[in-house]
């Protein structure tokens, strides 16, 4: 069966904070100390997932039916793009990607950032993202990366 991805609804809720945890613990964990990594998954407790659904665009990739990807658009900014640890490397990541650029597009924007995990700097770069600057939330160092969605 295909991926199938589509906006998240409130009852994703749960579901996309399993796969940030586990996106975190077994792919973040190499790039980032164990103290990062709780803070982090503090960030997408449940509660703070129904709390982005009101204000970004959140969407999810399901694969058999089950919940596996979930990425959002904030205006110009991708966030919180993750991976199931057992579903990377199948282009879900890809096509989530093109799916938030698609809806960015439609929404007027002409450069798109993302704020990425040293983990995930690679990924955004074989996307067409290029390095900007790097960005520090205490001890976490983000690289801000952008893309002309112009051609």
């Amino acid at each position: 069966m295909d991926c199938v991805i589509r906006k998240a609804i409130s009852t994703d809720a749960v579901a996309i904070s399993l796969v940030v945890a586990a996106a975190l613990r077994e792919s973040n964990a190499q790039d980032y100390s164990s103290d990062i990594i709780e803070q982090v998954q503090r960030s997408f407790s449940p509660s703070a997932i129904l709390d982005f659904l009101s204000l970004r665009e959140v969407y999810v990739a399901s694969f058999d039916g089950q919940l596996v990807a979930t990425g959002s658009l904030d205006k110009d900014t991708v966030r919180s793009v993750f991976v199931d640890p057992s579903y990377q490397g199948r282009g879900i990541g890809r096509q989530l990607m093109a799916t938030i650029e698609s809806a960015a597009s439609e929404n007027g924007v002409e450069w798109l950032r993302v704020p990425s995990s040293i983990t995930a700097e690679t990924f955004y770069y074989s996307l067409g993202f290029r390095k900007v600057r790097d960005a520090f939330h205490g001890a976490e160092r983000t690289i801000v990366m952008e893309k002309s969605l112009n051609g």
